[in-house]
């Protein structure tokens, strides 16, 4: 994708807030950052929207928790035309982390991962949504 280059134009205080958040975030240059920001619009936009989007849910959860896994399973397969892959990892000997990949309507997804995350034993879980095209 070519490059193209044009001018921006901010006040003062505006500019020393993308400066800033140039330095917390790690991005080499000013223009990185704008765009970072210009994707992160695009991508709620079309959310909100409704559209198709891909992205990932993360779970960390308690393994000793009594059904739990059976039950992320379960609505994992129940919702298997939104799921892509999903890996499971050990963090400690009582704590996973399920990281599940998802494409579909971002009203499904949301509705998937708040139905993911809000069973008993879930200790944090998050949907990460991007844009597909």
């Amino acid at each position: 994708m070519a490059i193209i280059r044009f001018g921006v134009s901010l006040e003062n205080e505006v500019l020393r807030d993308l400066d800033e958040f140039v330095v917390e975030n790690n991005f080499p240059n000013r223009s990185r950052a704008i765009r970072y920001l210009v994707e992160k619009s695009l991508v709620e936009k079309k959310w909100q929207c409704n559209n198709v989007v891909a992205g990932a849910i993360v779970l960390l959860y308690d393994r000793l928790k009594k059904d739990l896994a059976v039950k992320l399973k379960d609505i994992m397969h129940e919702n298997n035309d939104l799921i892509l892959s999903s890996q499971h990892f050990h963090l400690t000997h009582d704590n996973c982390m399920e990281i599940i990949a998802v494409k579909g309507k971002a009203k499904k997804l949301t509705l998937l991962s708040e139905k993911l995350i809000g069973n008993s034993g879930i200790i944090h879980g998050k949907l990460i949504m991007s844009r597909v095209d």
